[in-house]
């Protein structure tokens, strides 16, 4: 039984836990060469125990990334068991189905030792802007097409990079310098991580965080489950269309709550396609229990513990847990849609607890192409502007207006943009109106207009969604308005796939609108 003393000082050492992988966070953050990294922060970063329990994460991140690398640190100890590591050891992989669903989204974890002793291990992930092949693109017919797999490898022995294999990893990218910045901005993440941790357990005498670990995961497993317990107990089902590529994709899910926890079961679900918008179970799995914690138990921070009462299955072979080969690039499509599967269910056993459909989907628009440079060279350049459209209303507030639900990513600025790539962003402007009308009023989208600069024609690999099928409203509230692309010069565009903006056109994205919620004259 824990002392009223050794609760307090267990509090006081979660709080602390909690400050480091924010500083290993920003640490990854501050040295990214990737502008999604720098600038919209699309990264995840925290500290495991010797079980690959994920302790404490830090609050900056994307549930794609968190709750994925969140089961990805057992399989780096599978590989790598614990009486092999030593310390300036350091671990890397991109394999979509053991760590964050694409090959662009790196993985690395970092034994962490104090005194000599092997204590804890640190993880983090952030997107890499080119890994080679295809891309980010919809239109790989295989993960082998969609860029450089990395199985879980050694990167570093005892201090000693794998010059072979960054070398590797260098060659197979169109941007090689920045894709070796950010391989080492992974890299010092962690270590800032392990320094942090063994300042701590100097300054609070410890020789072992293993106490630590079981306090944080089982409060946070109880007060999870004390929330679930409150529940009405029975079944619900939900369903989505979504766009798809050629055909449009059904989402179907059976929720159920139960004295033994929250299990979404997504039989039903369309099969995997020939195109990058499958999803490994890691990712259905992450982007499901982030919805559910967001209802069942909001306040609960975020760990192995919060994470162990929710359970999500999906039929092998479907979109929700495609098989490798399966191509996976642009798995965000169809996994960001997920919260709102789950709030679907939810919705009918607590009406006054969850919002409307949203945009969900992440709009980004990523360009590729070369650009002369002062020298009359030609430079290759890639880059992901990254932007949404509105959420759906909330029970009691409207929905937010281009906001990146459930992402969490920030928007990129427009002039961090222009820096980076050879484009102008023309007009950039709140959609007004898009948004579904209700007692709530779903979030706006946003207009933007672009095009190359200086005649600079560039390929848009393009996966938007909600384009035909637009956010739903809720309890008597109007569906968004669908998102819209085009070109200014009226030539056909499709919103998916990989199209080549001419240098005298430019591109016009219109996002969706969130959902309203409630009857508008009540």
């Amino acid at each position: 039984m824990v002392t009223d003393m050794n609760f307090l000082d267990m509090q006081i050492m979660w709080n602390r836990l909690i400050a480091v992988t924010g500083e290993q966070a920003k640490t990854l953050i501050r040295t990214a060469f990737s502008t999604i990294v720098r600038e919209c922060e699309d990264i995840s970063a925290g500290v495991f125990d010797l079980r690959g329990r994920m302790i404490a994460q830090a609050v900056t991140g994307t549930p794609g990334h968190i709750n994925s690398m969140a089961e990805s640190v057992k399989h780096f100890i599978a590989r790598f068991p614990l009486d092999t590591m030593k310390e300036g050891d350091a671990y890397i992989t991109n394999d979509p189905w053991m760590g964050t669903g694409h090959l662009n989204d790196f993985v690395i974890t970092t034994p962490a030792f104090h005194k000599g002793r092997l204590v804890a291990l640190f993880s983090c992930t952030s997107h890499l802007m080119d890994v080679g092949g295809m891309g980010v693109s919809t239109e790989a017919d295989d993960v082998h097409m969609e860029g450089l797999y990395i199985p879980i490898l050694k990167l570093i022995d005892r201090g000693q990079v794998d010059e072979v294999l960054m070398e590797i990893i260098k060659a197979n990218s169109r941007l090689p310098v920045e894709t070796e910045g950010d391989v080492y901005s992974l890299v010092a993440c962690n270590e800032t991580g392990a320094r942090a941790l063994s300042k701590m357990m100097d300054e609070f005498e410890l020789e072992s965080i293993d106490a630590l670990a079981d306090f944080v995961l089982t409060r946070s497993e109880d007060a999870v489950r004390k929330s679930i317990a409150a529940l009405p107990k029975g079944s619900w089902s939900y369903g989505m269309v979504t766009d798809g590529y050629d055909d449009p994709i059904e989402l179907a899910a059976q929720l159920t709550v139960s004295d033994n926890g929250i299990h979404v079961d997504f039989a039903g679900t369309s099969q995997s396609i020939r195109k990058g918008i499958n999803v490994p179970l890691s990712y259905t799995t992450a982007y499901s229990v982030f919805g559910l914690g967001c209802v069942v138990a909001p306040d609960v921070p975020n760990n192995a513990g919060s994470l162990l009462p929710f359970t999500i299955s999906a039929p092998a072979g479907t979109i929700l847990n495609a098989i490798k080969p399966a191509p996976v690039a642009s798995r965000h499509v169809i996994g960001q849609m997920l919260p709102d599967v789950v709030f679907g269910c939810l919705r009918q056993a607590l009406p006054d607890r969850v919002p409307a459909e949203g945009a969900s989907a992440l709009w980004n628009v990523t360009v590729r192409g070369r650009h002369k440079t002062d020298a009359a060279e030609e430079k290759p350049f890639a880059l992901s502007i990254t932007m949404n459209g509105g959420t759906g209303a909330r029970p009691t507030k409207d929905g937010l207006s281009a906001t990146a639900f459930p992402s969490g990513v920030h928007g990129t600025q427009v002039e961090i943009a222009e820096i980076q790539a050879p484009i102008v962003v023309w007009k950039k402007e709140l959609r007004i109106g898009s948004g579904g009308n209700g007692r709530m009023r779903g979030g706006d989208g946003q207009v933007v207009e672009m095009s190359g600069r200086d005649g600079t024609a560039f390929d848009l690999l393009a996966s938007f969604d909600r384009v035909v099928y637009p956010a739903r409203g809720a309890q008597g509230g109007d569906d968004g308005a669908a998102g819209a692309i085009r070109l200014k010069s009226g030539k056909p565009i499709r919103a998916k796939g990989v199209t080549r903006i001419d240098a005298d056109d430019r591109l016009i994205l219109l996002t969706p609108g969130g959902g309203g919620l409630g009857d508008a004259t009540h």
